[in-house]
């Protein structure tokens, strides 16, 4: 079995080629949408099944969060920001260790031969997934940190004129660090999942009954301290961006 490095195409929707990948977060997505109709349905003072699973996912989310911005009033305005891209990246990488992704697909004659193209891939498992996801990260991060202190305090982190030729050069470094995280945010999520799928995709092959489960319930594991690590960097990146450096040093 072939393991391809990019996502492959699987159709078009009008001029849009449509992979894999995409075909997976559709899926997630519609899937947390379906839960989320489901547990706010019918809702209790005193939850119990689908809503108190959710409650208390949203509970434990909510706490961590708040241990880092330490500001009740500031985690209740960014967190469900913080809390979609959480859930969205759980879903993602949970939904990708399902049987069938990644081993159910079809043979397409190509030149040299012909390739498995599976149908279903871990959206986390492409590139161009997690490049989005971090840069939407990174620019609602300068977003925020704009409306939070003002355009003229934000920026002055990274054109610092007061600081003569030293604190400008450190401005600016501070301004390529910023969109550097894009870079490392996404090559870390995807290196993580796409290192998952080959394992997974390797022990199927050579033992397809006994040797995927152990793999399945590390890359679990693996995928929810990836969706954490994830949400905390950008939790711990609103803060500082949101932090009036002026106000301390006065």
């Amino acid at each position: 079995m072939e393991i391809s490095l990019a996502a492959e195409k699987i159709g078009h929707l009008g001029p849009l080629p449509v992979t894999n990948s995409m075909v997976l977060s559709w899926i997630a997505s519609l899937l947390l949408i379906v839960i989320a109709m489901l547990a706010t349905r019918k809702m209790t003072l005193v939850p119990v099944g689908l809503q108190n699973v959710l409650e208390t996912v949203i509970e434990f989310l909510y706490d961590t969060v708040n241990s880092v911005f330490n500001n009740e009033k500031v985690t209740r305005k960014y967190f469900p920001f913080i809390a979609t891209f959480f859930i969205f990246i759980l879903a993602n990488n949970w939904l990708g260790t399902l049987p069938g992704v990644g081993s159910i697909g079809i043979n397409e004659v190509k030149e040299g031969g012909t390739i498995f193209v599976p149908l279903l891939r871990p959206g986390n498992a492409d590139l161009n997934h997690t490049l989005a996801l971090a840069a939407v990260s990174v620019i609602a991060t300068q977003f925020i940190g704009i409306a939070a202190i003002g355009f003229f305090k934000y920026s002055g982190k990274f054109l610092n004129f007061k600081g003569g030729p030293i604190g400008l050069f450190v401005g600016l470094l501070e301004l390529v660090g910023e969109f550097t995280r894009v870079l490392s945010f996404s090559f870390r999520l995807f290196g993580n999942i796409f290192a998952g799928e080959v394992l997974l995709t390797v022990m199927m092959t050579l033992l397809p009954f006994v040797a995927p489960i152990p793999f399945t319930l590390l890359e679990l594991f693996v995928g929810l301290i990836q969706a954490l690590v994830f949400t905390m960097l950008t939790v711990v990146f609103i803060k500082i961006a949101t932090a009036d450096h002026s106000a301390e040093a006065h």
